[in-house]
């Protein structure tokens, strides 16, 4: 059996369903053909006669799933670097956004960016994630609360995936907060948004999933619940910021709606997570923003595992409560913040991250038939990769094989 890629003497983290915990391969290899994994696992059960036209040796390196960023803000104008310097001087969020501060200002920004500003700014942001050995990043809408600007911000994030050898996948956040025009009629901006915005972006093919922010300060679950209608009769899967600051049955509304995941969720219930767990919504936990805001209600992430809910985690990059660029370190505040084992960090980036996507046909573990995607790390075991803080140990990243 000849392959075009043959990685040999590794240690694998395969995450596969079928083996336990990491699915660890001691003496294994990974072999790939036209960028898609034809053999994953031990190098003594290996096809006979494998080779390949290229061999890569490891050297004992630990290689595993390429990292999944499964919820990010990347594509904004401008920062809130001054906001932060306001709230530690005192301010409230209040008087920040009275004086023009919060989303609003990152929407004026956004508003002010040509395209071409948006895919620039964001670029460092991404490359610092492909860095620590990220090989799929979702990527959200949501700052441009207009048809014109959120058409504008679906492109940018679109041509991410042009600009680097990257797997992006585009989310329609047009639900995320209420624009200053609007005149604080919040079904009058759902009704244009089911209406206007989102037939656009589905005309364009610019998103792959649609999403919304269901909170007292954004959306009701009954606003949410009509856009979330417009979403399936549109064909596009959906995605909830749930139950972030206030239990407002966010997360189970996501599992009624089949929902790909519904993230925050600190102030979920038994009844939600129960919910969530029925129609296989991920809960995804974005420890970043939980640190930046300094919250204290934690995700109930024993009610998530009682369950058999699926976690993940993110980096929930964005300009105002998680400018966080670092997956490495979001596993580190998974398990300090939230008391995730290492073996859940790792899943949370990789197989479950893929399943807040919805794929995890393609990606997410080391298995045949799956792209080729992987992280190699010069490590000794891969507690390392939860433990560290501030270090990089990616040797090398592979997308699709190459």
């Amino acid at each position: 059996m000849r392959c075009d890629r043959l990685w040999k003497g590794a240690r694998l983290a395969t995450l596969a369903a079928g083996r336990p915990g990491l699915g660890i391969v001691e003496d294994g290899v990974v072999a790939a053909t036209d960028g898609l994994i034809v053999y994953a696992g031990a190098a003594a059960d290996a096809p006979a006669g494998l080779d390949a036209a290229e061999i890569v040796a490891c050297d004992g390196r630990w290689i595993t799933p390429g990292l999944i960023d499964c919820h990010t803000h990347v594509i904004h104008g401008g920062d809130r670097a001054h906001e932060f310097e306001l709230r530690l001087a005192g301010a409230s969020y209040e008087e920040v956004a009275r004086a023009g501060g919060g989303i609003v200002s990152t929407m004026r920004a956004t508003r002010a960016a040509s395209e071409d500003d948006l895919v620039a700014s964001a670029l460092p942001r991404l490359d610092a994630l492909l860095a620590e050995g990220v090989t799929t990043v979702e990527v959200k809408s949501g700052y441009g609360l207009d048809l014109a600007n959120e058409l504008k911000s679906l492109r940018a994030a679109r041509r991410l995936g042009a600009e680097r050898p990257v797997s992006v996948a585009v989310t329609f956040l047009g639900a995320h907060a209420l624009p200053p025009e609007a005149n604080g009629d919040k079904d009058g901006y759902i009704d244009r948004v089911c209406a206007e915005i989102l037939p656009a972006v589905v005309r364009e093919g610019l998103a792959d999933a649609v999403d919304g922010f269901c909170e007292g300060i954004a959306f009701s679950p009954e606003q949410i619940a009509r856009l979330f209608e417009a979403a399936r009769a549109a064909g596009l899967p959906v995605k909830l910021h749930a139950d972030q600051l206030s239990d407002l049955g966010g997360a189970a509304l996501a599992a009624r709606f089949g929902a790909l995941s519904a993230d925050h969720v600190e102030y979920t219930g038994e009844a939600g997570a129960a919910a969530m767990a029925a129609a296989g919504t991920v809960a995804v936990l974005l420890p970043g923003a939980f640190y930046f805001i300094r919250e204290t209600k934690q995700p109930p992430v024993a009610a998530f595992r009682a369950a058999g809910v699926p976690i993940a985690l993110a980096t929930d990059c964005n300009p105002g409560t998680s400018p966080l660029t670092s997956l490495l370190l979001v596993m580190n505040m998974g398990a300090t913040l939230f008391r995730l084992t290492v073996e859940e960090c790792l899943a949370a980036v990789t197989r479950e991250a893929a399943r807040a996507l919805g794929r995890l046909g393609e990606v997410g573990t080391l298995e045949a038939g799956k792209w080729c995607d992987l992280a190699i790390w010069d490590i000794e075991r891969p507690a390392e990769l939860v433990y560290r803080m501030g270090f990089n140990p990616l040797h090398a990243r592979v997308w699709r094989g190459r």
